[in-house]
């Protein structure tokens, strides 16, 4: 009996110090309405919503830059949002959670860019592709997974815009780059993308 009080004891110890220094994220991909879907994916258009939640993102805001990697090498890094720059107090989070709108278009060569939340919109942003537009797709990395973690203290990668790595015999895979334990910034690199975009957070 003791035993076992001792291990869940320790196992409380060692959430609570996880949880003290981690963001837990969660997301919903696109449209429920199965119509609307058909029409995005036809378009190119790719919206995706991530949940923030932790106690230490409150009276915090969050920076969100997008990152250009070609052959493997970081060439262009741009904010898409900062609110630290703009009205601080207005911008600061009032609670533990934070939702995020994401929408991308990918189309006649160019990615558009757009971030929606509670109490704002981002001004669109326009990034230029390097190969054909109807390779690029955007990716995130949860996997199989229903939630992931992030530490609260670093910039982190949440989403990608990819090529799909190629095989010899002619197989592409997106899944297979996004959902590796490569590292985001070395996902060029690893498998042979020439070109991609990765989207950050931080929490300040």
């Amino acid at each position: 009996m003791k035993l076992k009080i001792f291990l869940l004891l320790l196992a409380l110890v060692a959430n609570f110090s996880f949880g003290q220094n981690t963001i837990k994220v969660t997301n919903h991909y696109g449209s429920l309405n199965e119509e609307i879907q058909a029409l995005i994916d036809f378009e190119k258009i790719y919206i995706e919503k991530l949940d923030f939640e932790s106690n230490e993102i409150k009276d915090k805001q969050y920076l969100i830059n997008i990152q250009e990697f070609t052959n493997g090498k970081l060439v262009n890094k741009s904010e898409l949002f900062n609110g630290e720059g703009q009205n601080s107090e207005h911008f600061k989070l009032k609670s533990n959670k934070e939702s995020l709108r994401f929408l991308f278009k990918i189309t006649d060569g160019k990615l558009n860019t757009q971030i929606s939340g509670s109490n704002f919109k981002s001004k669109k942003l326009y990034f230029d592709l390097k190969d054909d537009s109807d390779d690029y797709a955007l990716k995130d990395f949860f996997g199989s997974k229903k939630e992931v973690y992030i530490d609260v203290n670093k910039e982190t990668a949440i989403l990608a815009i990819i090529t799909p790595t190629k095989h010899a015999d002619g197989f592409s895979s997106y899944c297979e780059v996004v959902q590796s334990n490569v590292k985001p910034e070395n996902l060029g690199s690893y498998f042979k993308i020439p070109h991609y975009f990765l989207i950050t957070i931080q929490f300040k």
